[in-house]
């Protein structure tokens, strides 16, 4: 009988747990350690955000649907790592910290035989200051950032019907952000909830961004293959804002939000301010503060986790230069080089480095995008570190199943404007995510299999991809056939 532990309960995790389940014995143990006691469909959020969905539409409770499929939920954070047990004994062990109000603040250690760490990223508001929920701007990160973004949303569109102007900055609320793909969405969503309300002329729409090229989303962008022309990411961005009428502000490091006025600073060194009457900007991530300690309780965390608090994998972590980076720098198996039981999915790795080109301003700002690690790529590695902690349990010495985000694709669905009859979505297919100049000299991806297109099919996609995800997620009837 082997007990694997799965810390987090996002796409990833979710998605790791429910495979194990699948796959392995009755007698083989499945636990959850997430401190929030619901699932959340985050990509949906955005329709949250303006008005469009109720929360409960985008969450479900867990513990439900974990018991009914034999596993064990524990609404709780892990505080710290013992890999290799302790003086008393000598079973791997995490620690955790109960967020289950009935246990609030007691602490337990839980054994295992393997461990995923999918805890996701903490979402770093503190990184800038004044920025976030409570403070001066909003979010869209959960559903109840998004609960409270569309009660100010349509708050300032009542006021609006009766003649007031006002401006909505939506964007990234630092120079190092990794969710550019989430503030693209929702800013044309927002504009087509003004236009939809009537009140498109009472509007001013920026978006402000850390890219250095809209389009950029943590890739370096984009190039799509059409009518015999390649075209960059950048250029089918800009003509969509412009068509919308949004204006934008690139390379820039919001440094501090006020009420009404956000502080950045762009890559040439300018220091300016803009300011709003709704600022939707998302935070920078970072690992979520997990520790590790060796048997005799010494800190190990360094060994375990990078600075930023993500965890250490299979990756090439040597610093050097970007014209040095190479695609096989990426992990394919996500499994720690210090312990082999140990293996981490989704946000909860650490990247060896960004895909997108480093830039840093004159002052020695960093502003660029970090890289995207979430959605369909999450749910792959999930899946194949379950894969692999199944074969090593029945007697495989190593993993054999890779899922490098430099050898695979993805597919996205970026909602923008959602309508039966106008509404439209941008759908886009990537391959590789991660460039490999190597095997594709020009463009570091294949233009065959790179694809891009904007309509109203693909808002009915994202509708389908909604109810389609959120029934996978509940592990209903068949959902093991819904791909990732």
């Amino acid at each position: 009988m082997a007990r694997v532990v799965v810390l987090g309960a996002g796409i990833s995790g979710h998605t790791a747990a429910a495979f194990l389940r699948k796959w392995l014995g009755r007698n083989d143990q499945i636990v959850v350690v997430s401190p929030l006691p619901h699932y959340n469909w985050v990509p949906s959020n955005i329709w949250v955000g303006v008005g469009l969905l109720k929360p409960e539409k985008v969450v479900f409770p867990l513990a439900p649907v974990y018991r009914n499929h034999g596993i064990e939920f524990k609404q709780a954070r892990a505080v710290a790592l013992y890999p290799e047990g302790t003086d008393t004994d000598a079973s791997s062990a995490v620690e955790i910290e109960w967020t289950l109000e009935a246990k609030a603040g007691e602490r337990e250690r839980v054994t295992y035989d393997f461990l995923i760490n999918a805890t996701g990223p903490k979402l770093n508001f503190a990184a800038t200051d004044g920025l976030g929920p409570g403070k001066n701007s909003l979010s869209v990160c959960t559903a109840d950032h998004a609960r409270e973004t569309s009660r100010v949303f349509l708050e300032l569109i009542e006021r609006m019907k009766l003649g007031e102007r006002k401006r909505f900055v939506v964007g990234t609320g630092h120079g190092m952000c990794t969710c550019e793909g989430a503030a693209f969405e929702y800013a044309v969503n927002l504009e087509f909830e003004l236009r939809a309300h009537g009140v498109r002329d009472k509007a001013e729409v920026v978006y402000l961004s850390n890219e250095y090229e809209l389009g950029d989303f943590g890739m370096d962008g984009v190039r799509i293959r059409r009518s015999g022309y390649v075209t960059p990411s950048n250029i089918f961005t800009e003509s969509l804002f412009a068509e919308r009428g949004i204006d934008w502000i690139t390379r820039a490091h919001v440094k501090k939000v006020e009420p009404g006025r956000a502080f950045y600073e762009t890559l040439e060194g300018e220091e300016k301010e803009i300011s709003f009457d709704m600022a939707m900007l998302l935070p920078p991530f970072s690992g979520v503060g997990l520790k590790a300690f060796d048997r005799k309780g010494e800190d190990i965390t360094p060994r375990v986790f990078a600075p930023n608090g993500f965890m250490k994998v299979d990756a090439d972590y040597q610093q050097k230069p970007y014209e040095e980076w190479r695609s096989r720098d990426w992990p394919r198996y996500y499994q720690s080089p210090s312990f082999k039981n140990l293996f981490a999915a989704g946000i909860a790795f650490a990247p060896p480095h960004a895909v997108s080109r480093p830039r840093v301003s004159p002052k020695g700002t960093p502003i660029f995008a970090a890289p995207p690690r979430t959605g369909m790529p999450s749910a792959t590695i999930g899946k194949t570190v379950a894969r692999n902690i199944v074969d090593m349990i029945r007697g495989g010495d190593k993993p054999t199943h890779t899922a490098s985000m430099a050898e695979m694709g993805a597919a996205c669905v970026a909602s923008a404007g959602a309508n039966p009859f106008t509404g439209t979505a941008a759908s886009m297919i990537v391959f590789p995510i991660v460039p490999d100049f190597e095997r594709f000299p020009e463009y570091g991806r294949d233009l065959d299999y790179t694809m891009g297109e904007i309509g109203l099919a693909g808002h009915w996609i994202k509708i389908l991809l909604h109810h389609m995800f959120l029934y996978k997620a509940r592990l209903r009837p068949g959902w093991s056939l819904i791909p990732e």
